[in-house]
């Protein structure tokens, strides 16, 4: 089982991309990053200690309920699971950076449309508001603080669009396919999918080699 985590992490990457952005939307109310401790600094982006331990233990929840009865330190150990969720809220912060550089912003219409269509503040089908500010006051966040991260997560969402956007499958990649249609188009969609993460992940690369990153790895070790 461990074996083939490692040699397949892309896949387990994916679901720490998830992770990650269930993250941003709910896992950093009440922290003040002007006072607190940061683990890395992005260019202007920060990631404080708070943000960075309530990702790492959102992580950990997310592989303890997906390997039920696995040791989960060992599964920990193998992934590398704190340097995993550093490196992708680095990758977040940089992509962040990059959207407000090329101005990709989040509209009043775009950012109604989705805090109306979350399944967390709808009930029997409905938007409720009422459901909306209660749920955000047991994350300790107000609506201004939500709508921020929101509207910051919308603008990265752009981002990762117009990077994919250059990204296609050619035929020579899904030659060997099964002539089944079903299963032509599972691995078109497979092989696109993966295109576009390494696209991803190779700007994110290429952007951080212009940037001024500083990492205190001291204070998570």
């Amino acid at each position: 089982m461990l074996e083939s985590m490692r040699r397949h992490a892309r896949y387990f990457y994916v679901l720490f991309v998830i992770v990650i952005i269930s993250f941003i939307f709910w896992g950093v109310g009440g922290v003040d990053k002007s006072t607190s401790v940061n683990v890395a600094e992005i260019g202007k982006e920060k990631i404080s200690v708070e943000e960075y331990w309530r990702a790492y233990e959102r992580a950990r929840d997310a592989y303890r309920e997906m390997y039920k009865g696995q040791p989960l330190d060992e599964i920990e150990k193998k992934l590398n699971l704190k340097k995993m969720v550093l490196d992708g809220m680095i990758e977040e912060r940089v992509l962040l950076a990059s959207a407000k550089d090329l101005g990709f912003t989040a509209s009043d219409e775009e950012l109604q449309q989705a805090i109306v269509s979350d399944p967390r503040f709808r009930r029997n089908g409905a938007f409720l508001k009422d459901i909306y500010i209660k749920t955000l006051a047991l994350n300790r966040m107000t609506p201004e603080m939500y709508e921020g991260m929101l509207r910051e997560q919308i603008a990265v969402d752009k981002m990762k669009k117009m990077i994919a956007s250059s990204v296609d499958v050619t035929p020579a990649e899904i030659a060997g396919a099964p002539e089944d249609a079903a299963k032509v188009v599972m691995v078109k969609q497979m092989v696109i999918y993966n295109k576009r993460n390494a696209a991803i992940r190779s700007y994110v690369d290429g952007v951080k080699k212009r940037m001024d990153i500083k990492i205190n790895q001291e204070v998570i070790s």
